[in-house]
């Protein structure tokens, strides 16, 4: 089961989901996308650095895996504050020791950074490059978000991996017709190109053609010709 979020601080509205348990997190874990974030949490009495990362989680506690999904056009450091502190708030609410404590950091980076292999156990998970995790500070839950967020709460069952496929599949239906298009442009560029080449190469033609020739010449006119400009 996954746990379906609508954060409308932003528009258009941001889908969060979160695995029920271990399971499920393994399953976000295989078949997420590119513009999917994770966000995790911790508790860090000190540590307000203001980063944070995509897959939510909270940082060095157990807690539930919360992902954002982007829009197009969207990228995982230019997520507005309001959405993060969505995000952070809904994470450290689905952590059982995260949300009895205050001053927790939670972590998020982009699902392409996670990294899984089979040393580890089911649902956790690590990150390919550090440096792609970034740190949001919670001081403390906010009652009036987490109640607004579990007010949209929606429970489904999905076919994780038929969603993902059917993602892709329109990814590269999408890209086909980019591609379709950029070429008809290069061959109407080409085309045009080749138009104009010839226009300024036959530019002169008519000048050089035999009327425009015996139009200039004096040869067959009449010997009183030059009368006319007497």
């Amino acid at each position: 089961m996954v746990y379906y979020y609508t954060s409308n601080v932003v528009s258009p509205s941001a889908n969060v989901y979160v695995g029920r348990d271990k399971f499920e997190n393994e399953e976000l874990i295989k078949h997420g996308l590119e513009q999917d974030g994770m966000i995790y949490a911790t508790p860090s009495l000190n540590d307000t650095n203001n980063l944070t990362s995509l897959k939510f989680h909270v940082d060095k506690l157990s807690s539930a895996h919360v992902y954002l999904r982007l829009h197009d056009g969207q990228t995982w450091d230019t997520i507005p504050a309001e959405l993060l502190q969505d995000c952070a708030q809904l994470t450290k609410a689905n952590s059982i020791e995260g949300n009895k404590k205050d001053n927790v950091t939670v972590i998020y980076t982009p699902w392409s950074n996670l990294k899984k292999d089979g040393s580890m156990a089911v649902g956790q998970v690590s990150f390919q490059q550090d440096k792609t995790v970034r740190r949001v500070y919670v001081s403390q839950r906010e009652n009036a978000i987490v109640n607004r967020l579990n007010k949209t709460k929606v429970e489904n069952f999905p076919d994780l991996k038929a969603e993902k496929d059917e993602v892709l599949r329109q990814i590269r239906k999408k890209d086909v017709a980019a591609q379709k298009e950029r070429q008809k442009e290069e061959i109407r560029v080409a085309k045009q190109r080749k138009e104009l080449a010839w226009q300024r190469d036959h530019a002169y033609d008519d000048l050089h053609s035999e009327d425009a020739v015996a139009a200039s010449s004096n040869q067959n006119r009449d010997v009183d010709f030059e009368d006319d400009f007497m």
